[in-house]
């Protein structure tokens, strides 16, 4: 079973940013190897679910044309809408991924701090939908804290593993933090399942 819903709401019930998003120095260095880990200067249209109070959000609207970002908990999503509302192309929605999923296609695909929450089916479904919105040659960028959590499912090594067997992409690069674990993937052109030599992969950004 995927961590219940009550689980967020109380958090975010005790706090505005039960997580300190905006101030720990663990998220400050994560979310500079996250935009460091980026292939591309520049994206077209970028979707983060599970964005939070949206403080990974506005760094990543500098390097996206538009950017999507979601949550499933209301006043995550009014915190968020509000620290980026001077950013007229960044849209702040509530979904709850992956049964609500938007409609058209991305270049940039950010789950950060998302995977270990889902059970079996839910992780794989989540990662079909990302995959199928993902443009050829996109970028899929996955976060996962390492360690044991009781309201996690799983820890972020067993999330890597699972993301990396996904036949449609190819890993990039894979950032083994104490903390967290950071990988970066690319969308596979055509229909090629076998992997890919380092030296392969330029021609997929």
């Amino acid at each position: 079973m995927s961590t219940p819903p009550g689980y967020f709401d109380a958090m975010y019930e005790a706090s505005t940013d039960p997580w300190d998003l905006a101030g720990r120095w663990y998220e400050h260095r994560k979310y500079a190897l996250t935009l460091a880990s980026l292939p591309r200067q520049h994206y077209r249209a970028g979707f983060e679910p599970g964005c939070s109070v949206g403080v990974l959000t506005r760094q990543l609207a500098a390097r996206c044309d538009h950017l999507l970002a979601t949550d499933r908990v209301a006043s995550a999503v009014a915190t968020a809408d509000a620290r980026n509302r001077d950013l007229p192309h960044v849209d702040v929605r509530r979904l709850t991924v992956p049964d609500q999923w938007p409609e058209g296609t991305f270049d940039l695909v950010v789950l950060s701090e998302l995977l270990y929450y889902f059970d079996d089916t839910t992780l794989q479904n989540t990662l079909d939908q990302a995959v199928a919105c993902l443009e050829p040659g996109g970028t899929l960028i996955t976060v996962h804290w390492n360690h044991p959590v009781p309201e996690h499912v799983r820890t972020g090594p067993e999330v890597a593993t699972t993301v990396a067997a996904t036949p449609q992409l190819s890993l990039l690069t894979e950032v083994r933090d104490a903390d967290f674990t950071l990988q970066t993937l690319l969308r596979r052109r055509g229909n090629h399942s076998a992997p890919r030599s380092p030296a392969q992969h330029e021609d997929l950004v």
